[in-house]
C-alpha cells in the first residue's frame, strides 16, 4: 500500500473514530451522564482525532531532487510537476503545504526583509497583511504549477545586505553565494511560504515541510529549533552519484541529529539512482554500486542500512504519470512510500489510540460513578418505601419529616464543601503561577540578556543550561504541588464520602514528566545550534533575538498545554463534586415526591415501588450499554477493513 493509500485510510479511520466519539457524547448527554469535565474531555478527544496533523519534513542541500521527490510521492495525480523542480536551485525558501478550510486556496509569501526585524516566524504568521498572497486555481494544474514557481524567486542584493539577511558569512567564504558581474549576490526573495490547497492528503491533516539548502536553513533558527524537531518524520535526501558530501554532513549533524533523538523518525533517501543506470553495466553491477553507496551513506550518518532507501524520484514521477508499472518498480519509489506509511502512520495511530483509550477509561469511570450513585439512591428509596408497607398516616408523615430534616442538614453542610473548594483553589493558584506566561517570561529574562550582549557569546551555553535548569525546577515544583493537591483531594473526598455517602474519587493528577521530556528536546535542539558553526551568527544581535523569540514561542506552547491539563484536572474534580451534589438534591426531591404520592393515594406506594424497580432495570441496561460503547472505542481495530470498524458509527450507537 502506497503512502497516499495508507494516509487516506488513516484519514478515514480518524473521521470514523471522531464520529463515534461525538455520538458517544450525544448519547451520554441524552442520558444525563455528562458533567462539564466529561464533556470537555470528549470534545478534546474528538478534536484531537479529527484535527490531528502529521508533518513530514523534506530536508536536503540544493540539487538533490527534493522537490521532485515531493511531486512523485504526493502530486503525481495532477499528471505533471506541481512543485518547481527544474535543474539548479528551485525551492529557495522554506515552504509549508497544508490545508485550512477557513481560507481559500492560496500561496502566502513572507518577504525576506522581515529577517531584519526580530519577530519570530510564528509571530509573523499572526500578521497576514505582511504576507504577499497569490490565489491558486487548484483545478488547473498548469496554472497551479506556474503560481508555485514564485517560491523559487530571487533578488540580487549587495554583500552588506546579504550579510544582514544571513546569506553572507565572512568567516566561511566557501559557502557564500556567487557574486555576479555587477557585484551583487543572489538571495531568496521570500523568507517563508505557506501553500493552502485542498489536496486529498492535506485535507486529511498531512503537512509537508519543504526546506532549502544549508545556507537557508542556517539563517532561519526557527527551522532547526522548532519546525524540523516537531516533524513526525524527516526525509533527508542525498544524491546517489555523490553520496554524503561535506554540506550534506553539515546539515545532518547541525540541524537533524541531536543526542537522544529518536532516529527511527529519520529516513535517508539516496535519490537519483537512475544516474547509475549504465547501459555498459549489468543489472547486478548497477545494484552492487547502489548497495555500496547505500552502505557507505548509512555508515557515515550512523544509521542502519535499512533506513537509507535508494530511489529515483524523477523516474518514479514519470512512471506514475504514464502508468508504467515496470519503471515504477525500477524507481524503488514504492519502497520509500511503504517505509513512510508504516513508520509515520503506524506511529500516529498508535499515539492517537493510546490517548483516546486513556481518556475513554477515565470518562467511563466518572460516568460509572454517576450510575452508581443513582443505583444506590434507588436502593435506599426502595428500602424506605418497603418499610412503609402497612404503616399508618402518622408513620408516613414522620418519614417525610425525617427526609426534610436530612435535606436541611445536607443544605447546611454547604460551608464544609465550600471550604474544600477554597483550599483546593488556593493550592491550584500556585500551580497556575508556576506555569503562567509571566513566570516563563521571567525565567527567560537572563538568557535573553545573555544573547543580547554584543560580540561573541562564550557564556551562552551556560545561560541556556541555567535557564533550563530553572524551568525544570519549576515544572518539578508544579508536579510536587499537584501531588499535594491530589493528597488533599483524596482526604477531603474520603471524608465527604463517609459523611454524605458520596462516591467521589480524586481524578488522576496531570503528569508533568512528559512536559519535562519536551523541555529536554527543546534544550537539545538549541544546544546543538550553539555549536562552533553558528558562533559568529550568534554575535549578530538580530539573529540572537530571533533565536530567543523562537525559543519563547515553543516553550509557550509547552506551558500552555501543561496549564490546560491542570485546568481540566481541576474541572474534573469540581464537576464530579457538582454532579454528586446535583444527584443528591434530586434524590431528596424524588423521596419527598414519593411520600406525597403515597399520602394522596392508597395505591401510590406499590406504584412507586414498581417505578423504582423499573428504574433499577433501566440503570443496569444503561451501564451495560455504556460498557459496550466505551469498549468499542478502547478496543477499536486499527483498520477500516476490519468489520468491527466498518459498521457505521451511527448504527453502533443505535444498536446499543
Amino acid at each position: 500500500m502506497s503512502f497516499n493509500q495508507q494516509f487516506d485510510q488513516h484519514g478515514a479511520w480518524r473521521r470514523e473514530f471522531a464520529l463515534r466519539l461525538k455520538l458517544l457524547s450525544e448519547w451520554m448527554k441524552g442520558h444525563d451522564l455528562l458533567n462539564a469535565a466529561v464533556e470537555e474531555r470528549l470534545l478534546r478527544l474528538e478534536s484531537q482525532v479529527r484535527s490531528d496533523k502529521v508533518m513530514v519534513a523534506f530536508v536536503a542541500e540544493f540539487s538533490r531532487g527534493k522537490s521532485e521527490l515531493i511531486n512523485a510521492i504526493f502530486f503525481a495525480g495532477y499528471g505533471r510537476r506541481i512543485m518547481p523542480a527544474s535543474a539548479g536551485r528551485t525551492t529557495m525558501c522554506p515552504t509549508e503545504l497544508g490545508y485550512d478550510a477557513d481560507s481559500p486556496p492560496c500561496l502566502r509569501l513572507l518577504p525576506i526583509e522581515t529577517r531584519l526585524k526580530p519577530q519570530a516566524l510564528m509571530e509573523w504568521r499572526m500578521v497576514p497583511e505582511k504576507w504577499t498572497r497569490v490565489d491558486l486555481d487548484v483545478n488547473d494544474p498548469v496554472k497551479l504549477s506556474k503560481a508555485l514557481e514564485k517560491v523559487a524567486e530571487v533578488r540580487h542584493v549587495t554583500q552588506d545586505e546579504a550579510r544582514a539577511l544571513g546569506f553572507w558569512h565572512d568567516d566561511a567564504p566557501q559557502d557564500n553565494p556567487r557574486v555576479n558581474a555587477d557585484g551583487l549576490v543572489e538571495v531568496p526573495k521570500w523568507r517563508h511560504a505557506l501553500i493552502n490547497i485542498a489536496h486529498p492528503l492535506l485535507k486529511q491533516g498531512l503537512v509537508i515541510l519543504d526546506t532549502p539548502g544549508l545556507n537557508a536553513i542556517g539563517a532561519e533558527p526557527e527551522l532547526t529549533v522548532s519546525l524540523i524537531p516537531q516533524a513526525h518524520a524527516v526525509v533527508f535526501i542525498l544524491a546517489a552519484d555523490t553520496g554524503v558530501t561535506k554540506s550534506d554532513l553539515a546539515i545532518w549533524r547541525e540541524h537533524l541529529i541531536t543526542e537522544g533523538d529518536d532516529n527511527d523518525a529519520r529516513l535517508v533517501v539516496l535519490n537519483k539512482i537512475d544516474t547509475l543506470w549504465d547501459a555498459l553495466s549489468s543489472p547486478a553491477q548497477i545494484q552492487a554500486q547502489i548497495d555500496r553507496q547505500r552502505a557507505s551513506s548509512a555508515e557515515i550518518l550512523g544509521l542502519p542500512v535499512a533506513q537509507v532507501i535508494p530511489v529515483s524520484a524523477q523516474k518514479g514521477l514519470v512512471a506514475k504519470v504514464t502508468g508504467d508499472d515496470k519503471l515504477l518498480q525500477a524507481s524503488c519509489l514504492p519502497g520509500l512510500e511503504l517505509a513512510l506509511a508504516q513508520g509515520v502512520m503506524g506511529q500516529r495511530q498508535k499515539i492517537l489510540r493510546s490517548a483516546v483509550a486513556a481518556g475513554i477509561v477515565e470518562l467511563r469511570a466518572e460516568a460509572g460513578r454517576v450510575i452508581h450513585i443513582r443505583r444506590r439512591d434507588l436502593a435506599e428509596q426502595m428500602i424506605e418505601l418497603r418499610g412503609l408497607r402497612g404503616k399508618n398516616d402518622s408513620v408516613i408523615k414522620h418519614m417525610r419529616s425525617r427526609i426534610e430534616q436530612e435535606q436541611a442538614e445536607f443544605n447546611a453542610s454547604g460551608a464544609k464543601i465550600q471550604a474544600v473548594r477554597s483550599i483546593h483553589l488556593k493550592l491550584l493558584r500556585e500551580v497556575f503561577h508556576l506555569l503562567g506566561t509571566p513566570t516563563l517570561k521571567t525565567e527567560l529574562a537572563e538568557l535573553t540578556d545573555a544573547l543580547k550582549q554584543p560580540g561573541i557569546k562564550l557564556g551562552v551555553k551556560k545561560a541556556y543550561g541555567q535557564t533550563f535548569a530553572r524551568l525544570r525546577e519549576g515544572l518539578q515544583k508544579a508536579q510536587t504541588t499537584s501531588a499535594d493537591i491530589q493528597r488533599m483531594l483524596g482526604g477531603s473526598f474520603k471524608q465527604l464520602n463517609a459523611e454524605f455517602g458520596f462516591s467521589l474519587q480524586a481524578p488522576k493528577e496531570p503528569e508533568m514528566s512528559r512536559f519535562l521530556v519536551d523541555l529536554e528536546q527543546i534544550e537539545r535542539s538549541h544546544l546543538q545550534y550553539l555549536g562552533v558553526a553558528n558562533i559568529l551568527k550568534l554575535a549578530q544581535p538580530d539573529f540572537s533575538e530571533r533565536l530567543v523569540r523562537a525559543l519563547a514561542t515553543r516553550l509557550r506552547v509547552v506551558y500552555e498545554t501543561a496549564l490546560g491539563e491542570v485546568e481540566l484536572w481541576n474541572k474534573s474534580a469540581a464537576s464530579q463534586l457538582d454532579a454528586q451534589l446535583k444527584e443528591r438534591r434530586k434524590n431528596f426531591s424524588r423521596r419527598i415526591e414519593a411520600i406525597e404520592r403515597i399520602q394522596q393515594a392508597a395505591t401510590g406506594l406499590d406504584e412507586r415501588i414498581a417505578e423504582i424497580a423499573a428504574h433499577e432495570r433501566a440503570l443496569d441496561e444503561l451501564d451495560g450499554k455504556l460498557d459496550v460503547l466505551t469498549d468499542q472505542l478502547v478496543h477499536a481495530p486499527a483498520s477500516l477493513h476490519d468489520p468491527a470498524l466498518a459498521a457505521p458509527a451511527a448504527a453502533m450507537i443505535q444498536a446499543a
